[in-house]
């Protein structure tokens, strides 16, 4: 297909996602023909965030982030995300009550917020606990604020969650956001774990970086539990798989 006739796929996928009501089957079919010239524009040209959600909008919903991403790496998003946070939960969850010192106090208050043995909840409690045993700064990447449309709070934030409410500080927020250069790109996730996949498929589908403060966590997402990528492991992440393992 030309580019012409992308460029005409796009618009209409455009013009969709200005309705109310979205044809979904419609959307996928022209994000689908127009693959190619979106993954040029987004790895070679690296525009800035906000163009591509001009270009591209339906790139933020949460259905196109996991079409996006199996089409960028072959694998479910959801299942594969869902199914390897399950499968290591109880081994992590194990390894948090039994950590010692300041890692062990941070753990145990987590364990000690966990409210119900409801799976989101249990979820949440790893994948918070996850960066704080592999030794990432979660307050610099697990945003607060009361209001979506309050900038002060995440501003400076290149990549992170934002928990939205009256209790956004509490471990599973009802209302969370995913921030992108300093931008709320999506607002309407219904838990954090939801926003944590959301987020790794953007990742992969705006093809950005890591966040420093959290790069140990999003590697062994990457990592151990999707397979993806070079196999050998940092060391503070092949011992936790080991631990994990035991």
């Amino acid at each position: 297909m030309d580019d012409h006739n992308l460029e005409g796929a796009r618009q209409v996928m455009i013009s969709e996602m200005m309705k109310r009501k979205p044809n979904g089957p419609l959307i996928k079919k022209e994000m689908d023909v127009t693959f190619a010239l979106r993954r040029k524009e987004v790895v070679i040209d690296k525009p800035a965030i906000s163009q591509i959600i001009r270009r591209w909008p339906a790139l933020f919903t949460e259905s196109q982030v996991c079409y996006e991403f199996n089409r960028v790496v072959g694998k479910n998003l959801r299942e594969n995300f869902f199914d390897a946070l399950d499968h290591l939960s109880p081994s992590l969850m194990d390894l948090f009550r039994k950590k010692k010192g300041l890692t062990g106090q941070l753990l145990a208050e987590l364990l000690h917020q966990t409210k119900t043995t409801e799976p989101t909840d249990i979820r949440c409690l790893c994948l918070r606990g996850l960066a704080v045993i592999l030794g990432d700064d979660p307050s610099a990447f697990f945003k607060t604020s009361s209001d979506a449309t309050d900038k002060d709070s995440y501003s400076q934030t290149s990549v992170g969650i934002l928990c939205i409410g009256q209790e956004s500080s509490q471990l599973n927020p009802s209302r969370v956001g995913i921030i992108l250069e300093g931008t709320v790109v999506m607002d309407e996730l219904a838990n954090l774990p939801q926003a944590f996949y959301v987020l790794f498929g953007l990742i992969y589908a705006l093809h950005l970086d890591y966040p420093k403060c959290m790069k140990n966590t999003f590697h062994f997402v990457q990592q151990v539990m999707f397979n993806l990528g070079k196999s050998e492991l940092a060391p503070k992440i092949q011992t936790l798989k080991n631990q994990l393992s035991e």
